[in-house]
């Protein structure tokens, strides 16, 4: 196996792949097995995007809404900084269906992020920010009736970045271990992986909703096969600094697992059986 100096260097780390370990393919996997149904149950938005929208996912056990509120946000507002105040899209996972008093709740407390007061049916909260030039160029594309170029959504890679994911009874929200008896939110990170999940669900329809209502006559929907490309962002990972220096033992059973995985696989010097 490879030393610890090596496997531990930062620039080590931040360049390595997704593994089947990684949060958000464990989610993806039971999303698909358990093949859970999202969609949105209210979309009500302006033709420049700006509202609430409601997003539902249906496991097989239990449902869960994202809160979507959408508001607009001068270019010199829009920052990633933690002291900004201000956001192109706020965001609250909700446990089960809310009712219109919890919409109308969420409305007032999501936009204050920090600020507002939450409730243990808040599982996750979190805001984004619109990477502009390339949420502008999908957006144009699609009205005019052509495709985005593949390149610049290869290069970018989202249409919203996250400012912030939180969670834990961060703020008032939900503690997680309320939530340790849940199968899909017993692994590490699964909730804040769901919020985010159903966030890129719904930048990929805001991006369409906007080009359709830009030029209802010319748009088209983005390919399937070029929504691929596109994920969410993540602004700073602040967080995660203090997280890695105060969990060194979480940290070293998440890299040794790959480097076991790792060095069996190096370990194999011929394939056996028959080859696909």
């Amino acid at each position: 196996m490879r030393l610890p100096s090596e496997v531990m260097r930062p620039e080590r780390m931040g360049a390595a792949f997704p593994t089947r370990l990684s949060f958000m393919r464990s989610l993806v996997r039971r999303l698909h097995r358990e093949q859970w149904k999202i969609e949105p149950t209210a979309f009500d938005l302006d033709d420049r995007g700006y509202g609430h929208a409601i997003y539902a996912a249906r496991g097989p056990h239990r449902t869960y809404s994202l809160m979507v509120f959408s508001n607009p946000l001068r270019d010199d507002q829009r920052t990633d900084r933690v002291i900004a105040e201000s956001w192109d899209a706020c965001f609250v996972l909700f446990d089960g269906l809310p009712t219109s008093a919890e919409v109308k709740r969420l409305a007032v407390q999501a936009p204050r992020q920090e600020g507002g007061r939450f409730c243990p049916s808040d599982l996750i909260l979190s805001r984004a920010n619109r990477s502009v030039r390339l949420y502008e160029h999908v957006r144009d594309a699609l009205a005019e009736g052509r495709q985005p170029d593949i390149a610049r959504l290869a290069e970018v890679g989202y249409l919203m970045r996250t400012t912030a994911v939180y969670g834990n009874g961060k703020f008032g929200t939900c503690d997680r271990e309320r939530l340790t008896d849940r199968p899909e939110f017993a692994g590490p990170f699964q909730a804040e992986m769901l919020i985010v999940y159903l966030i890129r669900c719904f930048t990929l329809d805001h991006v369409e909703h906007v080009a359709r209502c830009q030029s209802p006559d010319t748009f088209v929907p983005m390919a399937s096969e070029n929504k691929r490309f596109l994920g969410i962002g993540n602004a700073t990972g602040l967080g995660m600094a203090p997280f890695l220096i105060t969990h060194p033992e979480l940290i070293h059973y998440w890299a040794n697992t790959r480097e076991i995985a790792l060095q069996k696989v190096r370990s194999i010097q011929w394939a056996q059986g028959r080859v696909r």
